[in-house]
């Protein structure tokens, strides 16, 4: 079970690295690397077991952030009653993204990051991705809201990019052209 001292932190070559691409069939280290990620990002999520095992709330682990430079990552999105999105994604890659952008009104944290950034992440609105199960069977799905944003920070990890790599530190909230807030409440 992966717990937050096995989270690297901002600051770590290793989070600005790019990571390689994963070969099939997976091996038994992979696998289970896959499982501890998905398993993190429900249990963080969860109040008694996050209070229990000092968990950090997520809805998105990539490998880099476990020092894995390896490049698959876990979403775990619950909306209210509804999943939005729960899967592993294994060498993802957007195939094709809207014009229009979006942001999250309250701005992006990242549980490798433990403090406030302030600002407005630009992402792209809609995006249709594809990517690998444990598997090996391809998934392709299109995002939008939440669930695209979520994408977006954890493939940014793969490409050694971290989310405030993206906002403007002149003017951390001055206005994306084109874009729509995304009110997280």
């Amino acid at each position: 079970m992966i717990l937050m001292n096995d989270i690297i932190r901002e600051g770590h070559p290793t989070l600005r690295l790019k990571a390689k691409e994963v070969s099939f069939p997976l091996s038994n280290e992979d696998r289970q690397l896959c499982d501890d990620l998905l398993e993190y990002v429900v249990n963080s999520q969860d109040d008694k077991l996050g209070e229990k095992y000092g968990l950090r709330s997520g809805i998105g682990l990539a490998a880099p952030q476990v020092n894995a430079s390896k490049r698959i990552f876990a979403l775990h999105i619950p909306d209210g009653e509804n999943l939005l999105e729960n899967f592993i994604a294994i060498n993802p890659k957007i195939i094709s993204h809207s014009v229009e952008k979006t942001y999250i009104e309250t701005g992006e944290g990242c549980l490798s990051v433990d403090r406030e950034v302030p600002g407005y992440v630009p992402r792209y609105a809609r995006i249709t991705v594809k990517a690998l199960d444990k598997e090996g069977n391809v998934i392709k799905k299109r995002l939008k809201g939440l669930p695209a944003i979520a994408f977006q920070h954890e493939l940014d990890h793969l490409n050694g990019i971290m989310f405030y790599d993206h906002i403007d530190e002149n003017a951390p909230y001055k206005d994306i052209p084109g874009a729509t807030a995304f009110d997280r409440e």
